[in-house]
């Protein structure tokens, strides 16, 4: 009887521990990140990499979802995504924001579509400060009408938007203008270290950076 008794309180004893220790492993439960609403629709859900894959450059370090941001930590060249669903080759307008939070380099290459070509923005390029359209008849965004200088401070958001029409190609940074060009008659095309990166994708360059809020708006042919 007392052995019995003995036997059933270490069952009960057991089950218990077993319990805590199932609580105690179980993962956390992640929030959803609720975005905020725009004229358009995004890109990126905020929560998971769903329409998109991590590019094969190669060179890559990880890149993560956090928080309602895509991470790109620095690797040995490009690290980037690309975007997998269709997108527009002429006539919109993408918004996001970006920030880098290491390293002296672009945090913000984004490669698009203008009708049958393509072309990249760099943004902090060149050991920091260069904004421009790469490739433009031969010439890189350190080395065309399009280059700007501008600083840009670690772990601060950018808005970046980037407006693609049939005649021209035009760039915001915090509402202010920094690019305005218009392609027509020249030659469009991107550096072969971004080439993954089409259709739509964008990356880094030996920089850890962040994107969040991307989201993409459809335009009136006649938009200039």
């Amino acid at each position: 009887m007392t052995r019995n008794i003995v036997i059933l309180i270490i069952i009960f004893l057991s089950a218990g521990c077993s319990g805590n220790r199932e609580k105690q492993l179980a993962p956390p439960v992640t929030k959803s990140v609720k975005l905020p609403a725009v004229n358009g629709t995004y890109l990126f859900n905020g929560n998971s990499l769903e329409g998109w894959e991590i590019t094969q450059f190669g060179t890559q370090g990880v890149v993560d979802v956090s928080g309602g941001k895509i991470v790109l930590n620095f690797g040995d060249g490009c690290t980037g995504v690309t975007y997998k669903k269709a997108f527009p080759e002429v006539n919109y307008e993408v918004n996001l924001e970006a920030r880098k939070t290491s390293g002296n380099d672009f945090f913000c290459g984004m490669t698009f579509p203008v009708n049958n070509e393509f072309c990249s923005l760099v943004i902090g390029g060149w050991g920091g400060p260069v904004v421009g359209l790469s490739c433009i008849d031969g010439a890189d965004a350190s080395n065309n009408a399009t280059k700007i200088l501008k600083r840009f401070d670690k772990n601060v958001w950018y808005k970046i938007k980037l407006r693609v029409t049939g005649k021209k190609i035009v760039v915001w940074i915090d509402g202010e203008k920094l690019v305005d060009f218009d392609y027509r008659g020249h030659e469009l095309y991107v550096r072969p270290e971004v080439e993954l990166s089409k259709p739509f994708g964008i990356c880094s360059w030996i920089t850890t950076s962040e994107l969040r809020n991307i989201w993409i708006r459809k335009l009136e042919k006649d938009t200039k």
